[in-house]
């Protein structure tokens, strides 16, 4: 009997251990399923998916410091070289919905200029999150962007810190201008190859560059950007051309500059003056832009270049 009790009390005992972890293993269940649930989306949030459409965006992004989180931009966004070596998702305003969507971003952020409005209504279908960075050609719309794309990807510190640095960076740039005794007539020409070539007239980004450095633009007569005519240029009598890099390579070189309908008869042709700047830095309105405006009043104005 003894030996019948204790043979018993020790199968009890093999079997107990089991009994009393399986409501731990239960636990232990619910707590790797609350992870599943729980947690890993609020990795996901703490480390997004970026696809950045418009070099002035892609550059905000990567001076915010989120430049890891980004993983792919547009054909604008050259500016740092890590997002030049990116893979892109076709330019801002030929964008496809496909390419985007294969790469399964959680957010993105897209240039005011991005379209067609039919992709970013595809993206919005498909239930992605897509948000346009508004800002105008000026101090003001820059530090809007830069403040728009912080509260974005919760980095608005940053964002302050930037703003804070890109003013010091103008005030500095506009005590310099200040300084000119010039103020030359600037024709701002963009080409694309010998079939476009326009100029720029005010409310333009050309325009509200020349007027930082001060500088006049030659073009007063229109808005926007017109086809360039022999007539136009003539009346424009600019003392300066500007033009984007790009541009002047599409031509042919500097030396096709001169060549261009009515640019023989002009002040910049006589003395064969022509500005040429890297596309995003002139025009992008970005962190750079104080530092832009500094480059190109020296420019425009031989005597801040002279001066120590």
């Amino acid at each position: 009997m003894r030996s019948t009790a204790f043979a018993r009390r020790g199968r009890r005992s093999e079997r107990r251990p089991f009994t009393r972890l399986s409501p731990l293993l239960y636990l232990g269940g619910e707590v790797l399923l609350f992870a599943l649930l729980v947690l890993a989306p609020v990795q996901a949030a703490e480390s997004p998916r970026l696809v950045t459409v418009g070099g002035d965006v892609t550059e905000i992004a990567y001076a915010l410091g989120a430049g890891d989180q980004v993983v792919a931009a547009d054909t604008s966004s050259v500016y740092p070289a890590a997002a030049a070596a990116l893979p892109k998702v076709g330019y801002q305003r030929q964008l496809a919905a496909e390419g985007v969507l294969a790469l399964t971003p959680t957010l993105v952020l897209v240039s005011d200029e991005a379209g067609p409005p039919t992709t970013l209504a595809q993206l919005r279908d498909a239930g992605m999150r897509v948000e346009v960075i508004e800002g105008d050609d000026s101090q003001q719309g820059a530090a809007q962007k830069v403040r728009r794309i912080a509260a974005q990807l919760h980095r608005e510190a940053a964002g302050e810190a930037l703003i804070s640095a890109m003013q010091t960076s103008l005030a500095a740039a506009a005590d310099e201008r200040a300084r000119a005794k010039t103020a030359p007539r600037v024709l701002f020409i963009y080409a694309r190859g010998a079939g476009t070539v326009m100029v720029a007239g005010r409310t333009t980004p050309a325009d509200a560059m020349i007027t930082l450095a001060g500088a006049r633009n030659a073009i007063e007569e229109f808005d926007g950007f017109k086809p360039l005519t022999a007539a136009a240029v003539v009346a424009a009598q600019p003392d300066v051309v500007l033009m984007l890099s790009r541009g002047v390579d599409s031509l042919g070189g500097a030396a096709a500059i001169w060549t261009q309908p009515g640019l023989a008869q002009t002040p910049a042709a006589a003395v064969h003056r022509l500005v040429t700047m890297d596309d995003l830095y002139l025009l992008g309105f970005g962190p750079r832009l104080g530092e832009a405006v500094r480059d190109l009043a020296r420019q425009l104005h031989p005597e801040l270049a002279a001066a120590p």
